[in-house]
């Protein structure tokens, strides 16, 4: 997956945590709702500015990040 049109990292937002663009949601934040049991559909109620698209982005990213941890090993 793609998720650079969606992932940002911006030291003047959130310390630098990547985040969707154009919000100041962290993609941390939407793997804990995930891991907390919230649904795709929950979360993009919650938080409109969010999409299923930019849901999925995040869980791209941070499957693309654990990837690169596992091979730097």
């Amino acid at each position: 997956m793609n998720y650079t049109n969606t992932i940002t990292i911006n030291p003047d937002i959130r310390f630098g945590k990547p985040c969707i663009i154009g919000t100041r949601i962290a993609v941390q934040d939407i793997l804990g709702w995930l891991a907390a049991g919230m649904s795709v559909q929950e979360i993009c109620e919650d938080f409109p500015e969010l999409t299923e698209a930019s849901v999925q982005a995040a869980l791209g990213y941070a499957a693309d990040k654990e990837r690169r941890i596992v091979v730097a090993l």
